[in-house]
């Protein structure tokens, strides 16, 4: 409803601005006939059909903007609705930062076309509003003007088809980009550890260099197509003045004709002025869409097939029997694997690197499927019960540990969002970690930081002042006046 307001709105304000031209005329002929009588309610209602113009291009604008960033914020909640859905084997294969690229400049891309793209269409459909005054005032120099037409609409096809190549390099390497810098940034630790700082920037210099090179392709593709769809309309102008001058000399046209016509003419015109910078914003929102679609077009390799029901009262009984397993297409990790675990029996599986220990626990939980075999849980079916009812049911420590930059508390509960204070104390205890977060400056409240990286500063002030329960408070403190998070030892 708000983007139907919006180009009703529209609508309504240039069918304002087409009725201006044709009063103007009427006032002029007014003019020049000597009538001052009428020229004061020519002036009054060009003043508030002014006004009503203003108001319904402010409610237009307002509405057609609400309505855009609506459509960027549900694509970008409905991409992440998606992610969360995908498989391992989809993580495996597609780098993080091509995810942040099309979830940010993508869709920003996709925004800012559904923005303009209506108001231009818009303006098309005024712009044939004023053909039709044109006709009405002169049919045969409406069309002698018309016949630049035919031309820009070649134009403008040519025009598209050189563009969007060229849009779609561009999103791509922007997202090459996006990818080195999340790298580096989660991974500045290793860079720095192997002294790497000058072949990372130099990697990323490079990257960026790519983008340029598209930006500037881009941009001389612009400034190649993009005069003859501005300036080609003016012909059009030249044309008018030509014949137009002939027929108000002959007599044929008024003077205020003549000038309505012109107005309508610049109406006519500004549409295909406009339509240049319509179509490179349109290759680029194209681009952008179906490399979002690429994503939401994915579907999960790992899924709850129908007929699933969830797994409830577990014992933990586990049973491997002649599972088969490799990763996408690659060779078998796991073969022909058998074993049976009665319930509470701890096992450890015992190997070199790279031999499947982790790849089992992987499985257990079903963040891939085997390729042959069947693993059970209580004598069920993995395959036959509910994803999130195996998962809730199963707990797994993966080989590299995350946390989020939240508190402690948060961290420990974040698979059971309805544990309480003391559930959350219980599982510290039982991890041993209770005594050393009770020591925290604000227990387990502490906001442990990107990756816990606060955590670490802070457990690291522990140490150095053992005895002063004030002074990792102190050794760890926020300088406020920074614009970016800066710690220190005081």
């Amino acid at each position: 409803w708000t983007f139907l307001g919006a180009i009703g709105f529209s609508f309504v304000s240039l069918i304002f601005q087409t009725v201006v031209p044709k009063i103007l005329m009427n006032a002029i002929n007014t003019i020049t006939q000597g009538d001052e009588a009428a020229i004061r309610p020519i002036v009054v209602s060009v003043l508030v059909i002014g006004v009503l113009a203003g108001v319904t291009s402010y409610l237009s604008r307002r509405f057609l903007f609400t309505t855009a960033y609506n459509v960027e914020s549900d694509l970008r909640n409905l991409m992440y609705e998606h992610l969360t859905w995908l498989s391992f084997s989809f993580y495996d294969r597609v780098q993080s930062g091509q995810l942040i690229s099309r979830a940010n400049s993508d869709i920003r891309s996709v925004q800012m076309y559904s923005t303009f793209a209506p108001m231009i269409l818009v303006q098309c459909l005024n712009g044939a509003i004023a053909f039709v005054f044109m006709l009405a005032i002169d049919w045969q120099l409406a069309l002698i003007v018309m016949t630049v037409m035919p031309l820009l609409y070649v134009i403008g096809i040519r025009m598209r088809e050189v563009m969007f190549p060229i849009s779609w390099i561009t999103q791509a390497r922007l997202a090459d980009v996006a990818t080195i810098v999340d790298e580096n940034v989660n991974g500045v630790r290793v860079v720095k550890s192997f002294a790497q700082e000058e072949a990372e920037i130099n990697r990323l210099a490079d990257a960026s260099e790519r983008v340029a090179w598209a930006y500037i392709k881009d941009s001389n593709l612009r400034a190649t197509w993009a005069p003859w769809m501005q300036n080609l309309p003016q012909i059009g102008l030249t044309l008018v003045l030509f014949f137009g001058g002939w027929m108000v000399i002959d007599g044929h046209l008024g003077v205020g004709s003549i000038l309505a016509f012109n107005s309508y003419l610049l109406m006519l015109q500004a549409p295909f002025m406009m339509l240049g910078q319509l179509v490179m914003m349109g290759q680029r929102a194209k681009a952008s869409a179906e490399r979002i679609f690429e994503i939401l077009d994915e579907r999960p390799s790992v899924r709850t097939r129908p007929g699933a029901f969830d797994l409830e009262n577990v014992r933990g009984e586990i049973e491997l029997t002649n599972v088969r397993f490799g990763y996408a297409d690659g060779p078998d990790i796991v073969n022909d694997l058998s074993f049976h675990i009665e319930a509470g029996e701890t096992v450890a599986l015992v190997g070199r690197t790279g031999s499947g220990k982790s790849t089992v626990a992987r499985l257990l939980d079903r963040f891939y499927d085997v390729r042959e075999g069947t693993i059970t849980i209580d004598g069920t079916e993995l395959r036959d019960v509910t994803l999130p009812s195996l998962r809730a049911n199963v707990g797994v420590v993966l080989d590299e540990p995350f946390l989020f930059s939240v508190s402690i508390a948060e961290n420990i509960a974040y698979g059971r969002q309805d544990a309480t204070q003391a559930d959350v104390e219980d599982a510290a205890r039982r991890a041993n970690a209770h005594e050393f977060i009770g020591k925290l400056p604000e227990g387990y409240a502490t906001i442990v930081g990107e990756r816990g990286v606060k955590l670490w500063r802070t457990s690291l002030c522990a140490l150095l002042f053992p005895s002063s329960k004030m002074m990792p408070m102190a050794c760890c403190q926020r300088k406020p006046q920074s614009a970016w998070p800066t710690w220190h030892l005081s």
